[in-house]
Order: C-alpha cells, then sequence, then structure tokens
C-alpha cells in the first residue's frame, strides 16, 4: 500500500503543478470561472478586458454566468478612429483601419485611436493595384477608381480564371468606309447604311446588326450598279477592300455573340456560318449549301486571348461580279511542275468554279496555323480537259491595296466533276478556280534552224577571227575590233549551243546565265565601238593621218569592251543572284524587271549606234558631193559605211525582232529572229571577209602557198624515186670505177628547181 502510493504519487504532482501555479498567481485559491473571465479571490469571478458578464454585475460568483465580448465600435461606445478610417471590433478588443482605397502614411494597416490617423488616398490607377483590363482605361477617384472604354468603344463582361471582368472591344464599323479613289454611287450607299449602323450598335443587339450587315452585302453584290461600269483594276481593289473589311467586323462583332452557332442566311445567296464557344476543344465544323470547314478549335483560338473562341465562314455568290480578269499567282512548286511539262498558264482568265468563301477566326494571326483548314467547295459539274488545271487558291492583297489570286499555302487535296477538297495553312478569302495552261511545244523547225545557223555561225567566227588574227595585211584598229566581236559571239552562241538547257543543277544554271550575260553585253559594247570608230573614221575623212584616232581608240576600246560589261552585270548579280536562272533556260528571270539588266543595255546601245550610223552617212554624204581627187578614200570610207550598215542591221535588227514578238506576227518574228539570230556569224565573214578584197588576196596567196607546198611534195617524191633508179643503173655499168658514182645534193635541185613554175 505504501509502496503503491509513492509510487503514484509522482504522476500526481505532475497533474497538480498547473493547478498551484494559477492559486499562487491569484495569490488564493481560485473559484470555478466561466470562459473569457478570470478569479478576483477563492470566491468571485471577473470578465476579462474587452468582455462584459451577460448580468452586468462586474464580479460575480456563480458558475453560470457568461462573458460575452465588448462591442467597441457599435453603441453606446462607438470608438474615433478619425476620418478615412474604420473601427474593426475582434473578440476582445477593436483595431482601426483606413477605408478602402486609402492607406496609413507609413504604410502599416492597423491603428488604435484617431490620434494616430494618417490616412490618405491611394492611387491605384498609376500604382498598378487596379483591376482594369488592359483594353480599358483607369481612372483614379477618392477612395477608389473607376474603368472606362476609349471613345468608339464598347464594354462586355467576360469571366476569367472565376473572375467576371469587364473588358472594352472597339466599335468594329469605326474604321470601314469607302475605299479611298473609287467613285460609285452604289458603294457609297453601301457604306452610309454601315455607319449607320455603327451609330446604332449595341452589344445586347449584335445578331441583329450581324443580320442587317450580311443583308446589305447582299444587296450590293446583288444589284452592283455602277460598280460594273468601273475599270477591272479598279473592281479589284473594291473586293479586296469588301473581303478584309467583312472578315474583321464579323470577327468583332462574334464576340459580343453568346455561345453558340449562328446561321444568316440572304435572299441573293449570301451565307453567313459562325460558331461561339467558350474555351472550345476538339475539331469544329461549318457547313453551308455550297461549302463546309473543317478545322480545330485550339487553331481558332488566340493565344492572348481569353474567352470564347469564335469560328466564321462567309459565302458570297455575288463577288465573282467584281473578279472578273484577276490574274493568277503561282507559288514556286507549281510553277515548276507546270515547267516540266513545259506547260504555262494561257493569257485567259481563270474560270471560278465555286463561289467565294471568307474564313475568320478569333485569332488574327492567321498566315501559318499549326494545322491546316479544310475546305470542300461544292460547285456545277466540269470535267477539266487536257489543257486545264483546278486550282485552290485563296484572295491576297496587293502593294497597291487590290489584289490577285494566288496558290501559295493551299494544295488541291481531290477533285471531281461536282465536288473539290483543299487545305490551307492559313485563313483568308478561298475559291476554287480552272485555268488554261498552254503547252510548249517547240517549234521543230525553228530548233532546226537555230542548231544549223548556230553551227555555220561557229564555223564562220573562228575562220573570220583566224583571218583577223593572221592576216598582217589589214591589221589595223578596226581589224580589232573586228576580232574582239568575232571572239565574243563565238564564246556567246558556243555557250548558248550547249548549255543553254543546263537546269538540273540550280548553282551551274546561274552561272551559265551569268556567262551569257557578259558575253551578249561584251559583243554589244564591241559593237558600239564599232560604231564609234566608224564616226570617228567618217569625221577624219579628210585626214591622211589617223594616228591621233587609232591611238585614242586603243586606249578606250578594252576597258569600255570587257570592263562595262563586267561592272554591269557584277551589279546585277550583287543585288539579285537568284534570278540569275529559270525553271527551263538558264538566262536571266523575268521578275522584278530583272530582264531590263540586259534589255537596258541593249536598247541604249542600239540607240546611240543608230545616231552614230545617221550622222557618218550625213558626212559620207556630204563628201561624195563634193568629190575631188581622193577617190579612193571616199571609196574606201563608202565600203566602210556599208559594212557598218549591214553589221548593224545584222545585230541590232536581231534584237529588235525579238521585242516584237507579241500578238498576230509573233510567230512571223520569231522565223525571222531565229534566221537573222542564227546567221550573224556568217554575214560577219561574208562581209568582213569575203568581201574585203585585201582578205581574199591573201585568201589567194595562202591558197598559192598551199598548192605550192603541195607540189613541192609531190616533185619531192618524184626525184626520190628516180635518184633511187639512177643510182642502181650506174652501179650496174661503172661498179669498177666509183669517181662516175652521182651524188643526190647535185641532182635534187635541178629536179626542184625544174618543178617550180616560172614567173
Amino acid at each position: 500500500m505504501k509502496g503503491r502510493y509513492f509510487t503514484f504519487y509522482p504522476g500526481l504532482c505532475v497533474l497538480l503543478i498547473p493547478l498551484g501555479a494559477i492559486a499562487r498567481k491569484n495569490g488564493a485559491p481560485c473559484a470555478r470561472c466561466p470562459r473569457n473571465a478570470h478569479c478576483t479571490n477563492a470566491t468571485s469571478c471577473r470578465c476579462d478586458p474587452g468582455f462584459t458578464s451577460l448580468s452586468g454585475k462586474v464580479i460575480f460568483s456563480t458558475s453560470s454566468e457568461v462573458c460575452t465580448d465588448i462591442n467597441e465600435c457599435g453603441p453606446p461606445l462607438y470608438m474615433s478612429c478619425g476620418s478615412l478610417a474604420h473601427c474593426r471590433n475582434v473578440e476582445g478588443g477593436y483595431y482601426c483601419e483606413c477605408a478602402p482605397g486609402h492607406e496609413l502614411l507609413s504604410g502599416g494597416t492597423k491603428f488604435q485611436s484617431d490620434k494616430e490617423n494618417t490616412c490618405q488616398d491611394v492611387d491605384e490607377c498609376s500604382s498598378g493595384k487596379h483591376q482594369c483590363h488592359n483594353t480599358t482605361r483607369c481612372i483614379n477617384v477618392k477612395g477608389s477608381y473607376r474603368c472606362y472604354c476609349h471613345h468608339d468603344w464598347v464594354a462586355r463582361s467576360r469571366t476569367l480564371h472565376g473572375l467576371n471582368l469587364t473588358i472594352c472591344e472597339e466599335v468594329p464599323f469605326s474604321t470601314w468606309t469607302s475605299p479611298y479613289g473609287v467613285n460609285s454611287q452604289s458603294l457609297s450607299h453601301f457604306f452610309d447604311k454601315v455607319q449607320q449602323l455603327s451609330q446604332d450598335f449595341k452589344p445586347a443587339l449584335a445578331k441583329n446588326t450581324i443580320q442587317d450587315l450580311v443583308q446589305g452585302i447582299d444587296e450590293l453584290l446583288e444589284t452592283p450598279g455602277d460598280l460594273e461600269t468601273l475599270a477591272p483594276p479598279e473592281q479589284h481593289c473594291v473586293a479586296t477592300h469588301l473581303l478584309i473589311g467583312l472578315e474583321d467586323i464579323l470577327r468583332g462583332l462574334s464576340k459580343f455573340l453568346p455561345d453558340g452557332p449562328l446561321n444568316v442566311h440572304a435572299p441573293a445567296g449570301t451565307e453567313l456560318s459562325l460558331k461561339v464557344q467558350e474555351q472550345g476543344t476538339g475539331d469544329v465544323t461549318l457547313g453551308q449549301s455550297q461549302t463546309k470547314m473543317q478545322l480545330n478549335w485550339d487553331v481558332a483560338q488566340e493565344s492572348s486571348d481569353f474567352g470564347a473562341s469564335v469560328v466564321g465562314l462567309l459565302s458570297t455568290p455575288g463577288m465573282s461580279k467584281l473578279l472578273g480578269e484577276v490574274p493568277l499567282v503561282l507559288d514556286p512548286k507549281q510553277q515548276e511542275v507546270l515547267h516540266e511539262h513545259k506547260g504555262l498558264l494561257g493569257e485567259a482568265s481563270p474560270v471560278l468554279l465555286s463561289d467565294v468563301n471568307s474564313a475568320f477566326m478569333s485569332n488574327k494571326n492567321t498566315q501559318n496555323l499549326s494545322s491546316p483548314v479544310t475546305f470542300i467547295f461544292s460547285h456545277h459539274s466540269v470535267t477539266p480537259g487536257p489543257m486545264h488545271k483546278v486550282l485552290c487558291v485563296f484572295w491576297e492583297r496587293g502593294q497597291g491595296g487590290c489584289g490577285h489570286w494566288s496558290t501559295t499555302g493551299c494544295r488541291l487535296v481531290a477533285t471531281g466533276d461536282s465536288s473539290t477538297t483543299c487545305q490551307c495553312t492559313h485563313l483568308s478569302s478561298f475559291a476554287v478556280l480552272m485555268a488554261h495552261y498552254d503547252v510548249q511545244q517547240e517549234d521543230p523547225v525553228l530548233v532546226v534552224i537555230t542548231y544549223v545557223g548556230l553551227g555555220l555561225s561557229l564555223l564562220c567566227l573562228f575562220m573570220a577571227a583566224l583571218t583577223f588574227l593572221l592576216c598582217k595585211a589589214i591589221q589595223n584598229t578596226s581589224t580589232s575590233l573586228h576580232l574582239q566581236l568575232s571572239v565574243c559571239l563565238f564564246l556567246a552562241h558556243l555557250l548558248f549551243l550547249t548549255a543553254i538547257n543546263q537546269t538540273k543543277i540550280k548553282v551551274l544554271c546561274a552561272i551559265i546565265a551569268g556567262a551569257l550575260h557578259y558575253l551578249y553585253l561584251a559583243s554589244f559594247t564591241w559593237m558600239l565601238l564599232e560604231s564609234l570608230h566608224l564616226f570617228l573614221t567618217a569625221r577624219n575623212l579628210t585626214v591622211v593621218n589617223y594616228s591621233s584616232m587609232s591611238r585614242f581608240m586603243k586606249k578606250i576600246m578594252f576597258p569600255v569592251g570587257y570592263g562595262v560589261p563586267a561592272l554591269i552585270v557584277a551589279i546585277s548579280a550583287a543585288s539579285r543572284p537568284h534570278l540569275y536562272g529559270t525553271p527551263t533556260r538558264c538566262w536571266l528571270h523575268t521578275d522584278k524587271g530583272f530582264i531590263w539588266t540586259f534589255l537596258g543595255p541593249v536598247c541604249t546601245i542600239f540607240s546611240i549606234n543608230l545616231v552614230f550610223f545617221l550622222m557618218t552617212f550625213w558626212i559620207v554624204k556630204s563628201k561624195l558631193s563634193s568629190i575631188t581627187s581622193d577617190v579612193s578614200t571616199l571609196k574606201n570610207t563608202r565600203m566602210l559605211t556599208f559594212k557598218a550598215t549591214a553589221q548593224l542591221l545584222i545585230l541590232g535588227c536581231t534584237w529588235c525582232l525579238g521585242l516584237l514578238q507579241v500578238g498576230p506576227a509573233a510567230h512571223v518574228m520569231a522565223y525571222l529572229f531565229t534566221i537573222i539570230n542564227s546567221l550573224q556569224g556568217v554575214f560577219i565573214f561574208l562581209v568582213y571577209c569575203l568581201l574585203s578584197q585585201q582578205v581574199l588576196e591573201q585568201y589567194r596567196k595562202w591558197f598559192r602557198g598551199l598548192r605550192k607546198t603541195k607540189a613541192e611534195s609531190e616533185k619531192y617524191t618524184l626525184s626520190s624515186g628516180t635518184l633511187s633508179d639512177a643510182s642502181k643503173h650506174s652501179v650496174a655499168l661503172h661498179s669498177s670505177d666509183p669517181s662516175h658514182v652521182p651524188h643526190s645534193e647535185h641532182l635534187l635541185p635541178d629536179i626542184t628547181e625544174s618543178a617550180v613554175p616560172k614567173p
């Protein structure tokens, strides 16, 4: 028993230690007090500060008493916190805090009396503590702030992460007005209706506004009035303005619509199908009577936007009235496919098979979509012929505000008699076209003329170059000019004949095109120097000593003849190197006027040559009218003028005929161009070699020397045979007398000399 007691006692002491501490604190054993109260003596209790007994007694002894919180902020106390502050009651006390929109000067949040009150207004707008959307304008007011929309903007409510926010949207009609420079009463009347819709617009009536807009565009396209009298380029500009404006306005108006689909049908066939969905996911399909569009909601949702996603499709059959004679631009890949089959788009305008459909979505960045959009077009039954091609196209806005059809970013998936499926990686206005293309079949006659003529020219140019180089009797400045011209033309024609079609390796093709560019420019530059030399010769006709003129020509001809073409080609290659070489020929591309880096200098040189020729002709005519005894000088000058005239016609008219290959006479001009151009070398050899007396005399000397060499060779063979027979006979008759043996060095000169004809 005793052991148990002492064993239990330490645990009991642990339990009694807190009670003993309380008793010592109050100075006496404590009575049993209620919550929020404490002992005053052994038998009485008192409520803690901030509390009062339910009976109103300050000291009480009954255990059933209750201590309740005193509301210092309410009657009858009403603790004063001062202005711009509120009293906040808490259990057993209170505190003061600044009113909303205010804060203590110290930056604290609580204080106890009006003496500590330093509350002042907070500028939420400048401090960034407001909750206005970035589309709104924040204005600070005393103790708060307000969010306002800009002028011509309207407010709409959207929920983001559980918060109901007010954002502002620009009224879609505010900037859509009639295009500048287009005079049309029908168009002005339509935009008057648009401005009226803008003035009457209310977010709650967005659906009615959309219906009125579709009705208005339907009426305009049904009866375009004076729009049909505009020139085609102006009609294309109007169509671009309408298509782009409708996309932007319908995208903006649809944001005010509730979730769900909306379909609008106008009497003339204009249709609108759109769908609004809060944070849409998965695929969405919009269907109309003639068109169906399929895409993913993730594509439609703009990354920086929130709220509902919008997808819409507008079909405007009447828009085709404004899209006549619209040019079509193929993307590079389709151009290469056509060129591989030797096809080019025909001059006839493409035919619209489907309605013009404009697609839009809440995501404005639609130039490079993450996944393609599929369009299924229904159209009237058509069977493309062998010279026709069905294309999926979109309307691309040009730099001048107008536009054209383009295939970039769109591909044909499948096509049938009355249905075509397309896929595009961007959004705009789409349609299906049937384009006519011409298969370029080379004229076999022209091919034969080209190869035969260039072959003869190469042979004649080679012989002419050898003549100018080896014929000493005609060595002068004029001959040097002829030689350089012949060399340049020979190399140009040879490269053209062997490498113009080497298009498989693009780098090699570009090098070939650059070389041809340089060689033909050099040929025309030497032609210019020929004309200049002719003019200077005629001007100094009465001067016997031409040394000063010759020195001048020798100084300038090589730097000009080879340096100027090199400078032109270097600048062209540095500015646009990718335009050297085309898919079908290793020649200059026609894009961006690049072909004029060749045609420009050629036309300039031809014009200068013509001026020099006319001036030379006038000088010669004047000299002939006052002829003197120096007839030979005039005769030589007339022959030189004739030769230059022939060369001017050969080179100049060739390329002039090339520029005239248009219209009904194109076929005839093509034949003339090919014949004259391919025979350039033949005519140069004819004029400067075969019609030259000095050259013909040199040819005769060369021919006589050749015959003489041949005769000498034959006589040498004959003398060798005779010598052999004589030796044998002499040995047989005089074998005993060696002094009678004849020597060859004695016989050969006689035989050889007798073989040489006497002069």
